[in-house]
């Protein structure tokens, strides 16, 4: 019996995601630090937009990246982005803004799991004159912009829409932000652009995950209710569980109305790694205290290790 395509690409889903978590972890593991909740996080979120919801096509970069080559001028030829790995920039297809850009690893895992890039390219991770940056920047892999502060990677996604639109490109632009980029001011100016403008080919997957580096965002400085302040500004808006793909996927099944789309994605910081809930709510960043701390850790991976082989 042939499986049908739902079940196929659930599958590859689902292996995607379960995919960036170990990945993740592993490196955490071997270098005693990472990004780890951001990966437990936005894991299902990356799978569907890299396997379903982008129309992307094949890398077109070295499968290793190559190392820096300097930063882009008009007497720099040699300067490159990271755009490459989502394929050719061309009319019908379409663009991918990275925002957090301290997700970098998880983006990278995602690039390995998808097969945009060589997983020998994590070794030059956070090293000397290497473009796979712990913060990812324009030249790193995935990276089409440098996002710098909280909240510039939607302002240039809104200007490259607008130019799209004007050149009557038919290629969507989407654009993956966290929930802590609301607190910022320019975040919210880029939304009254994108409405102002119809920018409808916009699509925003936003990971709520509800943390922020000094602890949970409600108790630092809280942003809901944030889907009635979204519509406010003129977008459109759905709320869904972003740990269930198909319900990431519907809402870049309706039509275009003239209003930017966003989806937010309600997430869990400690998805699929339960020794994490024990750093609550300061899961930011993971750095081992010891290493009786670092066992059940260890524990997690080879159960995962073992899951992902059956």
């Amino acid at each position: 019996m042939t499986a049908s395509p739902i079940t196929t690409w659930h599958t590859e889903a689902a292996r995607v995601a379960a995919g960036i978590r170990l990945r993740v972890l592993e490196h955490v593991l071997a270098n005693n630090g990472g990004y780890m909740s951001q990966a437990c996080s936005s894991a299902e979120l990356f799978a569907a937009l890299y396997t379903r919801i982008m129309r992307l096509g094949p890398s077109i970069a070295p499968a290793v990246p190559l190392p820096f080559a300097g930063v882009p001028s008009a007497t720099n030829p040699r300067a490159f982005t990271g755009a490459g790995y989502n394929g050719l920039k061309a009319p019908d297809l379409d663009r991918f803004i990275f925002s957090p850009a301290h997700y970098a690893l998880v983006l990278y895992a995602t690039l390995i799991e998808t097969g945009r890039m060589a997983p020998e390219g994590l070794a030059q991770f956070n090293q000397d004159g290497s473009t796979v940056e712990m913060i990812g920047a324009e030249h790193s892999p995935g990276c089409e912009v440098t996002s710098g502060s909280l909240g510039q990677a939607i302002s240039q996604a809104a200007g490259i829409a607008l130019a799209r639109k004007r050149r009557g490109e038919t290629g969507r632009t989407w654009v993956m932000l966290t929930d802590g980029e609301f607190q910022e001011g320019q975040t919210w100016e880029a939304f009254e652009v994108l409405s102002a403008y119809k920018l409808d080919r916009v699509g925003v997957y936003v990971d709520v995950n509800g943390q922020q580096c000094d602890g949970r965002m409600a108790d630092v400085l809280a942003i809901e209710p944030i889907a009635d302040k979204l519509t406010a500004f003129g977008a459109r808006v759905a709320v869904v569980d972003g740990h269930d793909l198909d319900a990431l996927v519907a809402p870049t099944e309706m039509e275009p109305d003239g209003r930017p789309l966003v989806v937010l994605a309600y997430t869990d910081p400690c998805r699929g790694l339960e020794p994490l809930r024990a750093r609550a709510p300061k899961l930011h960043y993971l750095r081992f205290a010891s290493a009786a701390e670092r066992i059940p850790y260890q524990q997690a991976f080879e159960a995962m290790a073992a899951g992902a082989k059956e």
